[in-house]
C-alpha cells in the first residue's frame, strides 16, 4: 500500500514538473509584435502583441487597428462624412438614431459629465470650433464670440434616449467634440479585439494613452510605462500596470498660439478658455475611456477638486503636476501602489 501511494506520489510530482517545464517553454517561445507608430486620429499609434503564434499576433495587431479605425470614422468631428458630423448637422432638427458604438461613448459622456459637474462636456464644440477659427485669422475671440459659444454649450441640453439610441439636441448650433473621450474607447474597443482573438497580452497607445493586459515583454505581466516632465523633456515616474490603463492630458503637446499666447487644447466649458492650472495629468483606470475622459475632467477641474474627485472614485489613481511647481509630482493616495520603486 505504501509502495503504491509512492508511486502516486512520485507520477504527481512528475506531472508538476513537467507542466511546469512546459508553461516556461511555452513562455519562452511567445513571441512579441510590435505595429511601429500608425498615423491616426490625429496622433500616432503603436500597438504590441504577444502570442506563441506570429502570425496570431500579427492578425491580432491589424484587426486593433481596424477597431481604432472605425472608431475614428464615426467620431471625426474634423469628417464632414462622418457618424459624428451628420449628428452634429442635424440633431437639432429631428432625433437622431446612431451606431451602438457612438451611443455607448455620449452615454459615458453624460455620466463623466454629472460626475465631475460639467468640467467634462464634450458639447464643448461650439468653443473648440471657435478657437479653431482664431487659430486660422490669428486674432483672439471677443467676448461677444465667447458669450454666444458658451450659450450652445450644456451636457444637459443633449437628449440621449436609449430605447431608441437617438440623439437630439436642445439648441440650434450645438456641436458635440468626443477629443477628450473618443481615444479612450478607441483604445478599449482594440485591446478587445487582440483578447477575442488569441493574443495573450498587448498594449495599445494612441498618443500617449495607454492600456495593456496579460503577459508582457519583460519578466511577469508587468507593463512598464513612464510618465513624462512636461517642462523638462524626461521621465518624472515609471509605472507598472497589469490589466489597467493610463491616459495623460496636459498643454505641452497640443497648443495654439495667438498674439504670442500659447492657449492650451483643454478648454474649461464654463469660461471658453484653457485650463491652465495642471500642466500634466495622468489617470490610472480599468479602461481608457475611464481614464480618458477623467483626466480631461481633472484638468479642468483644478489640483484640490480634480483630486477629490478620483479620491471619490473606487480603482482610479491619479499623478498630476501644477504649472507653479513643475518639478514635483503629486499623487492621489492610492497612486504610489502602480509606481516602480
Amino acid at each position: 500500500m505504501k509502495k503504491d501511494l509512492r508511486i502516486l506520489f512520485q507520477a504527481l510530482l512528475l506531472c508538476g514538473l513537467l507542466g511546469t517545464l512546459f508553461f516556461i517553454s511555452r513562455r519562452n517561445r511567445l513571441v512579441v509584435e510590435n505595429s511601429g507608430f500608425r498615423p491616426i486620429m490625429g496622433t500616432l499609434a503603436q500597438i504590441t502583441a504577444i502570442s506563441d503564434d506570429p502570425a496570431c499576433a500579427h492578425r491580432c495587431i491589424e484587426l486593433a487597428l481596424d477597431a481604432i479605425e472605425m472608431i475614428q470614422q464615426t467620431m471625426n468631428d474634423r469628417d464632414e462624412n462622418s457618424e459624428l458630423s451628420k449628428l452634429n448637422a442635424t440633431a437639432f432638427e429631428q432625433e437622431v438614431k446612431v451606431s451602438p458604438e457612438l451611443f455607448t461613448v455620449l452615454q459615458a459622456a453624460k455620466e463623466y459629465s454629472i460626475l465631475s459637474g460639467g468640467a467634462f462636456d464634450v458639447t464643448i464644440g461650439p468653443e473648440v470650433q471657435l478657437w479653431r477659427t482664431m487659430q486660422q485669422t490669428g486674432t483672439p475671440p471677443t467676448s461677444e464670440q465667447i458669450e454666444q459659444a458658451r450659450f450652445r454649450v450644456g451636457y444637459e441640453k443633449m437628449i440621449l434616449n436609449p430605447e431608441t439610441q437617438t440623439v437630439q439636441f436642445e439648441l440650434a448650433g450645438m456641436r458635440l467634440d468626443l477629443g477628450g473621450i473618443a481615444k479612450g474607447y478607441a483604445i478599449d474597443l482594440a485591446i478587445e479585439a487582440m483578447k477575442q482573438n488569441g493574443a495573450m497580452g498587448g498594449m495599445v497607445d494612441i498618443g500617449g494613452d495607454i492600456r495593456c493586459f496579460g503577459h508582457s515583454p519583460t519578466r511577469g505581466n508587468n507593463w512598464l510605462i513612464g510618465l513624462q516632465n512636461p517642462r523638462k523633456e524626461k521621465l518624472i515616474t515609471k509605472l507598472k500596470l497589469t490589466d489597467y490603463a493610463v491616459a495623460t492630458s496636459g498643454d505641452y503637446r497640443r497648443f495654439i498660439e495667438i498674439n504670442g499666447k500659447k492657449q492650451g487644447h483643454i478648454l474649461n466649458p464654463a469660461t471658453a478658455d484653457s485650463a491652465e492650472e495642471l500642466i500634466s495629468i495622468s489617470i490610472v483606470a480599468p479602461t481608457a475611456m475611464q481614464a480618458d475622459a477623467l483626466a480631461t475632467a481633472v484638468a479642468v477641474m483644478g489640483r484640490q477638486r480634480g483630486l477629490d474627485l478620483i479620491e471619490s472614485l473606487d480603482g482610479i489613481e491619479a499623478f498630476v503636476i501644477t504649472a507653479k511647481n513643475p518639478s514635483e509630482l503629486l499623487r492621489s493616495s492610492g497612486a504610489s501602489f502602480y509606481q516602480l520603486p
